[in-house]
């Protein structure tokens, strides 16, 4: 049974798209219902419209120069969601966090995407970060995970990781590159994997976590 997903995402998109080319292709036996962006100068949100995606955008900032406060903010990207009832959320390049008040409301699995290996770089800048120690400190790896939503930061239970070899010649750039390359498709497997995909296809499998904050920082 196809599963339907709910995609944020906060900057170009192209995690979101690797999703697409999955759901178009039959890679991944799902239906995208909604994106939901949170800047509304992100290109991300036109790969949503262009293949008929409904979107939502919501600007923290906005929210904040109304009086609203971080709980109100997740609150509605909680409701924006409902209509839509999504089976699955993933979270593929939102940078903001979200709170009890969102995870309280969506009563299903959350995914966050996150360009580093398990217990290392959390929150933001990871890329940077990895890059940097392996200039300064001769770190000879990095990697991409993803994995279910809980209140310490970038520390859920890992669906799927892979590590990337550091090169301290190479350039910022290069190793972005390389980086994404894995997230798009490590992303792909791990979605597939939650949703029973190669075993028997079927619904995002709850899983028992306590409530808390999504694992990317502000």
């Amino acid at each position: 049974m196809t599963t339907r997903l709910a995609v944020l995402i906060s900057g170009a998109g192209s995690n979101l798209q690797a999703i697409l080319d999955a759901e178009r292709t039959g890679a991944l036996d799902v239906e995208v219902v909604v994106v939901v962006c949170s800047r509304p100068t992100a290109t991300g949100v036109s790969r949503a419209e262009r293949v008929g995606v409904p979107t939502r955008v919501l600007s923290l900032k906005v929210f904040r120069e109304r009086g609203a406060d971080r709980g109100d903010y997740d609150s509605a990207v909680a409701e924006a969601l409902r209509p839509f009832e999504p089976e699955l959320v993933v979270l593929a390049g939102w940078m903001h966090i979200l709170g009890p008040e969102f995870l309280s409301r969506v009563r299903v699995p959350v995914l966050n995407l996150h360009p580093a290996l398990p217990g290392e770089f959390p929150g933001t800048h990871a890329i940077e970060r990895a890059h940097r120690a392996a200039r300064q400190e001769g770190l000879a790896r990095t990697g991409v995970m993803v994995h279910h939503v809980v209140a310490e930061v970038d520390a859920g239970p890992v669906v799927l990781s892979e590590e990337i070899p550091l090169d301290p010649e190479e350039s910022l750039d290069a190793l972005e590159q390389r980086v994404h390359a894995v997230e798009h498709r490590l992303l792909v497997a791990a979605i597939g994997q939650v949703i029973g995909q190669g075993q028997s296809k079927g619904r995002a499998h709850a899983v028992e976590l306590p409530l808390g904050l999504t694992n990317v920082k502000q």
